[in-house]
């Protein structure tokens, strides 16, 4: 089996790079001295890493950075080691023009006001960020790997094995090269924004510390037809048929989540969500649309262990209500926070 098949990176001299008004930095030395300046500065940095394909999920996270901090980069960077071989790295979409085109009018509007704040995009290659060579074959890899062990086998870790291994170590090395005043993720991937909280903590990081790693709620599609659906790059695989059922996860995260709020039990809240999935894939198959249910369960937000289903936590905690589906090769992910959120939407 080979190790990262796609091109290492669409990116590799100056000259390939589209127009940008951004500072657009490809090596590490690059992006240190710009960011030594900003050290010696004084000015507070945030950061929003992606995988690019940017939507306006991803453009709100850089709009708090942007208003937040004095300046702020986004990197861009579709790290191979959290795809398993047969998850979709090589189609994943990459669209760097339209990326940049989009952070430059978003920083046009933003900062109209306050012309100081600036913005800068980090696009390393695959050999900057894995010196030692990578893999997407979980035992090829060579190297330095960062697990947070024990909590990235459950909820997301247990439908992907070895995802959340990738995500700490990529983002630690985003971390280090970055060393973020603040960084911004989107709670439609809690699991992972709160085991990089975690993982900030155990590793003493300074840059950011476990208060600046900010969780940012769910960006979602303001088109009515979509039905509230969490705004994700993954959603450009959907057909117009497709994208017609994409909108049953959150409608059956609401649907457990009034169950819930009823005072009805944990077991009866996720059938109503179990209910509303079933429904939609009959109406699914009738249409030809194949769709199917990963998951809906209940976790703690501080260990991730399935809540007792006699326990109720309100008042006590916020508990974690996810769940995913697949429409026909999509898998779509979201999840709703149960309880009082602030402790950690932040």
């Amino acid at each position: 089996m080979s190790s990262f098949g796609p091109p290492r990176t669409p990116l590799h001299k100056e000259a390939d790079l589209p127009d940008s008004s951004i500072p657009v930095f490809l090596t590490l030395q690059d992006l240190r001295e710009w960011r030594n300046k900003a050290f010696d500065g004084k000015k507070s940095v945030g950061f929003v890493p992606t995988m690019g394909a940017l939507h306006d999920g991803h453009l709100s996270l850089v709009k708090r950075s942007l208003q937040e901090n004095d300046v702020t980069v986004v990197s861009i960077f579709v790290n191979p080691t959290q795809f398993a071989p047969h998850e979709d790295l090589s189609t994943y979409p990459r669209t760097l023009p339209q990326d940049l085109e989009s952070l430059v009018s978003l920083q046009a509007s933003s900062t109209s006001a306050e012309p100081s704040k600036t913005m800068a995009v980090f696009v390393p290659t695959v050999d900057t960020m894995y010196p030692s060579s990578v893999s997407q074959v979980l035992h090829e890899q060579k190297g330095t790997f960062v697990e947070v062990k024990g909590f990235g086998e459950v909820m997301e870790g247990k439908s992907r094995p070895s995802f959340f291994r990738g995500v700490a170590t990529v983002v630690t090395k985003l971390f280090n090269a970055v060393q973020p005043t603040n960084a911004y993720f989107g709670q439609k991937d809690i699991q992972q924004a709160l085991l990089l909280r975690r993982m900030v903590t155990d590793l003493l990081m300074a840059y950011p510390t476990a208060e600046t790693l900010h969780i940012i709620p769910t960006a979602r599609s303001m088109d009515p037809k979509d039905g509230n659906l969490a705004l994700s790059s993954r959603n450009a695989y959907l057909g117009q048929s497709e994208r017609l059922f994409a909108p049953t996860l959150y409608r059956a995260l609401n649907a457990a989540q009034q169950a819930w709020d009823e005072g009805r039990s944990k077991d009866e809240a996720i059938a109503s969500a179990t209910s509303v999935v079933e429904e939609a894939i009959s109406r699914a198959n009738d249409s030809g649309v194949e769709m199917r249910m990963d998951y809906v369960e209940m976790n703690d937000p501080e260990t991730f262990d399935v809540v007792d289903g006699n326990m109720r936590k309100e008042g006590e905690k916020v508990v974690i209500l996810s769940g995913a589906i697949w429409v026909k090769n999509t898998r779509l992910i979201d999840n709703i926070l149960l309880g009082d959120e602030s402790s950690i939407i932040y």
